[in-house]
């Protein structure tokens, strides 16, 4: 999406430019709105790759809860045979208990008794001791078999609480992944929320590049049309100058204008002759407040392609012709009684200092070197070092 709109920004730029025009110099409206949608764009993807992670995690904490409840269900299996192992034993243990319990009593009762019946139904001393010890292993044994399953009772009853409590970490175990599982579905809600935020700032900040894109090429349009009626109309003007001093008496041809004293400059007072006629258009003003200069805009800005020519607006002596920081390729020049004009941001200058040049001699091209926001020429005049408005000197 992201790059489908730059595409329609590029393609409205280009028909833009297409009749001869660039982008104004303070063009930050539809910068900000690129920049915003860049911005938003990349919120978006950060977005869905955090989305993503949870999906990720989410499926994982599913199989391990799938894998935990097979363990959990197998668990339970050997806890319900261990409690069946544990009853069985219990009830071994108690018949054994019980008929060791009746023998010992009908010994107990009939303890003399039976000794003297075991006596007189021996045959010999031998058969007598035989017999007798036959008595007491049985009651050996009946000990024996009631200890083993004592341990045996014992030894179900550990197995079932060991299985019990393997039973209960897994479960705890679940538990734990259930509360994950609850936490990453909840975070996914939010991420789905973000998304479905930042989708919707998205779209109505591409409108508005869009429509902020579609005006602009509106008035590219428009000020190409102006620049041309303007470019009509100074032909039109120069070409009657040029009758009138063709027609004229007592001036030698005209070719020379003594430049305007600070007492009778006048509004119009067609001294100048346009620095940048070409396909430019006036995209900022002298005394124009802007937000990132102190005090008011110094000259006037004609925005144009870069090469556009630029011309001398009076005849003068170029004072300065080279490079500075703030102005990049500029050129001054003095036209006598305190007047100068500046010439700022060329591509390219083809005067140097010292050098006389004509009014409406070329004197560089146009560009965006120095602190510029785009190709123009920034035009400045000062009388007596205090920069005025140029547009008295048309």
């Amino acid at each position: 999406m992201k790059e489908r709109m730059k595409k329609v920004t590029a393609l409205c730029l280009a028909a833009a430019l297409s009749v001869g025009t660039v982008l104004p110099v303070h063009a930050e409206t539809v910068q900000d709105a690129q920049n915003a949608v860049d911005q938003l764009q990349q919120q978006k993807d950060s977005v869905q790759a955090e989305k993503t992670t949870v999906e990720t995690e989410l499926k994982k904490i599913a199989e391990e809860m799938e894998k935990t409840q097979s363990k959990l269900d197998a668990k339970q299996a050997e806890i319900t045979e261990a409690e069946e192992n544990l009853v069985q034993a219990k009830v071994e243990e108690n018949t054994q208990y019980q008929s060791m319990k009746i023998r010992i009593k009908y010994m107990y009762e009939n303890g003399n008794m039976e000794f003297i019946e075991v006596l007189a139904d021996s045959e010999n001393i031998s058969d007598f001791l035989n017999k007798t010890e036959y008595i007491s292993k049985l009651s050996e044994y009946d000990r024996d078999r009631l200890k083993e399953f004592q341990k045996t009772v014992k030894a179900v009853e550990e197995q079932e609480a060991a299985l019990q409590k393997e039973y209960e970490e897994l479960n705890t175990l679940q538990t734990d992944l259930v509360n994950q599982q609850t936490q990453a579905q909840t975070l996914l809600k939010e991420k789905d929320v973000q998304l479905a935020d930042l989708s919707s700032q998205l779209g109505s900040k591409m409108e508005t590049l869009q429509k902020l894109v579609e005006e602009e090429k509106r008035r590219q349009e428009e000020a190409a049309e102006a620049a041309r009626q303007q470019q009509l109309q100074q032909q039109e003007q120069q070409n009657q100058n040029n009758s009138n001093n063709n027609t004229g008496s007592g001036t030698g041809g005209g070719s020379t204008v003594t430049p305007p004293s600070s007492g009778n400059v006048s509004s119009g007072s067609g001294y100048f002759t346009h620095p940048c006629p070409g396909m430019s258009y006036q995209s900022s003003y002298f005394g124009e407040i802007r937000e990132f200069e102190v005090g008011g805009h110094k000259g006037n800005d004609y925005a144009a392609p870069t090469g556009t020519p630029t011309y001398a607006a009076a005849a003068g002596r170029v004072i300065i012709a080279g490079y500075s920081s703030s102005a990049g390729n500029w050129v001054v020049i003095d036209h006598g009684n305190g007047l100068v004009t500046k010439y700022m941001h060329h591509s390219s200058i083809c005067v140097s200092a010292g050098q006389y040049v004509e009014r409406g001699q070329q004197i560089g091209a146009v560009g965006s070197t120095g602190q510029s926001t785009g190709p123009h020429l920034h035009f400045q005049v000062e009388l007596n070092r205090v920069a005025v408005s140029p547009d008295q000197y048309f």
